[in-house]
């Protein structure tokens, strides 16, 4: 159990991976109404860990976590404190891969700790991020903007999906994805979304790989829909093969 910076305790595992010790190792930030303990985030972790250490974490209001979910905001505080976790268990490079909900908290923690800090990331993978805040134009999400601003929405976060909304709007309103990417360079920043994805159309990819201005690399999966769910073991094994080859270049350097 790991504490964050405003005392939100937050389950966390580790799986060493098949080493070496100081080798890279992937924080996995899941989407939301997701745990550590969901099937779809042990999958993905499984996967991952094939090929390197992995650090997965249940977000505040999720899981055994402490807390209720700010659905992205004060988020940024528990991978902080998953990051940080990770290099003081000897890795030396941190790639944070987050799923929806993940995704746009790993872009907001890299642009918020740059330089050469515990905090940092040095590699970045985004998997259907939503590219801008309060978008509903797709009915999976005027449904989950039900779920988090009305009462009843988070009676039914409580008792059906296992996740603590918390009750109040953000104030303020925390740095968007798209406003996050451009503060990222020059860690390498891999943005992945399908073709397919429910949550977001393809335009919320494209605005962050613009916004990156050349400095990301866009995967546009045909056929895929959204996040961890919709992410098969084959494509998390490229994402795996991109975060330990991110390592590989930065130790040549």
């Amino acid at each position: 159990m790991l504490r964050t910076r405003d005392g939100v305790p937050v389950e966390a595992a580790y799986d060493p991976g098949p080493g070496p010790a100081n080798g890279p190792v992937i924080v996995l930030a899941h989407g939301f109404t997701g745990d550590l303990e969901r099937p779809h985030v042990r999958r993905a972790a499984g996967v991952f860990a094939q090929g390197a250490a992995v650090v997965t974490f249940s977000f505040r209001g999720h899981g055994r976590s402490g807390g209720r979910s700010t659905v992205g905001d004060r988020e940024v505080l528990d991978l902080v404190a998953a990051v940080e976790w990770a290099r003081s268990l000897g890795h030396e490079h941190v790639v944070t891969v987050g799923f929806s909900m993940g995704g746009s908290v790993v872009l907001r923690h890299a642009a918020l700790h740059r330089g050469r800090t515990e905090a940092r990331s040095d590699a970045v993978v985004a998997v259907s991020a939503p590219a801008r805040w309060y978008y509903r134009g797709t009915a999976p999400m005027r449904r989950l903007h039900w779920l988090v601003t009305r009462p009843a929405g988070r009676i039914v976060g409580r008792v059906g999906l296992r996740t603590r909304i918390h009750p109040h709007e953000w104030d303020p309103v925390p740095l968007s994805p798209v406003e996050s990417v451009p503060l990222i360079a020059p860690t390498p920043l891999l943005i992945v979304h399908g073709d397919r994805d429910p949550y977001f159309p393809l335009d919320h990819p494209r605005m962050l790989a613009a916004a990156a201005g050349g400095g990301a690399e866009l995967w546009l999966e045909q056929g895929m829909g959204h996040a961890e769910h919709a992410a098969d073991d084959g494509l998390l094994a490229r994402v795996r093969d991109w975060a330990t080859a991110s390592w590989t270049t930065a130790t040549a350097e």
